[in-house]
């Protein structure tokens, strides 16, 4: 019978596998099967896992260089007062200004400075003093400095100052406002917290015998900023000191916690003086 090719519409014997080609296609469905399962998982497995963070120090806003010091030493596992020794080692090791006269206090810059292996209390407190210039030692600050009649160590004096007596940027800058107003009126800045810083201390309370201690920290008996600054301010501060809002105050109490009260006027600051003196009165009986 001669030759006759089939419809294309005929149906059409389907091929069959010898055993070695349905091995050979299980086999390829196994393989497939696997990857598609280790693709995800190897999607959830970490190429490169991450080196442990160094631990860091955090220097809050206010610290006094001796408390910076203390937490130095206790950060890095060092003898009591190694970073203290480092600090009085001569003033171009740790990069200070001129005018700091080889004291760091001012410049420790309140930040979180990590502490990778190997950090030493030197190279550390190098660090916070470049942190410092790079916020302080600027152009702008000095020419608003100039503006406030004031070269950049003494603004970074009233900061300071600013600092340690108030706990909000708008009571910082009233406070700066008050130091302005009184160094005009060449007044007596009468604040607690350079004789705190001479006695070493941070208290609320100011008795007579205190604001008659001998030494350039007495802003009670001297006219005048005091010689260095008395902590280690934050930028809001420095702005305070720089750029304090107009006002005539020349006195001011923290009342309460949160209720610090500014006046121009001695009868009136009295008053809020013996409101303050009775709650301290009341707080100490319950």
């Amino acid at each position: 019978m001669p030759y006759r090719p089939s419809s294309p519409y005929a149906p059409r014997r389907r091929p069959r596998l010898t055993r070695r080609g349905r091995r050979a296609v299980l086999a390829g469905t196994l393989l497939a099967l696997a990857a598609a399962i280790a693709v995800p998982l190897l999607l959830l497995l970490p190429r490169d896992r991450p080196a442990t963070p160094p631990p860091t120090l955090l220097v809050p806003e206010g610290r006094r260089a001796a408390q910076v010091y203390e937490a130095v030493d206790r950060a890095l596992a060092l003898p009591d007062g190694a970073a203290r020794e480092a600090a009085a080692a001569p003033a171009a090791a740790l990069g200070l200004p001129a005018a700091a006269g080889g004291n760091p206090e001012g410049y420790l810059f309140p930040a979180a400075y990590p502490l990778p292996e190997g950090t030493t209390a030197e190279g550390l407190l190098r660090y916070m003093v470049a942190t410092a210039a790079r916020h302080f030692g600027t152009p702008a600050i000095a020419e608003a400095a100039r503006a406030q009649g004031l070269d950049p160590y003494q603004a970074l004096i009233v900061a300071s100052i600013a600092q340690a007596e108030a706990d909000t940027p708008g009571d910082m800058a009233r406070v700066a406002r008050v130091v302005h107003n009184r160094l005009a009126r060449d007044m007596p800045l009468q604040m607690d917290s350079t004789l705190n810083y001479a006695l070493g201390r941070s208290v609320v309370d100011t008795t007579l015998d205190d604001t008659r201690i001998a030494g350039p920290y007495n802003t009670y008996a001297r006219t005048g900023l005091p010689p260095t600054p008395i902590g280690n301010p934050g930028d809001q501060a420095m702005t305070a000191a720089l750029h304090p809002p107009a006002g005539d105050w020349l006195y001011f109490v923290t009342v309460a916690p949160g209720d610090t009260r500014f006046t121009a006027d001695y009868a009136t600051h009295q008053a809020n003086v013996a409101e303050f003196n009775e709650r301290r009165r009341q707080e100490r009986t319950r």
